[in-house]
């Protein structure tokens, strides 16, 4: 299973960390050089909830946790569902 939330379609994302060498021209330098550069990902502070539909149905599945602050899901009540 994917970490990605169903909601907004938010996933990890990739990227690169640039390292540079130099004085920027701003403080009296010639410029900065790119040196490098690394690959690295941003990842989405994923939770796995259980979350009730509005026809009462409960899913387990990845949800952001932004989300869950923000009250945008009703979190079930743990007592209600069997442990499976």
């Amino acid at each position: 299973m994917a970490k990605v939330n169903k909601r907004g379609n938010r996933a990890s994302q990739s990227g690169h960390r640039i390292t540079r060498r130099g004085l920027p021209k701003k403080t009296g330098g010639i410029g900065l050089n790119i040196t490098g550069r690394a690959r690295r990902y941003w990842k989405s502070n994923m939770q796995k909830k259980k979350v009730r539909f509005s026809d009462g149905s409960v899913r387990t599945m990845w949800v952001r946790a932004r989300d869950l602050r923000a009250g945008v899901y009703d979190n079930p009540n743990p007592k209600d569902f069997p442990v499976s």
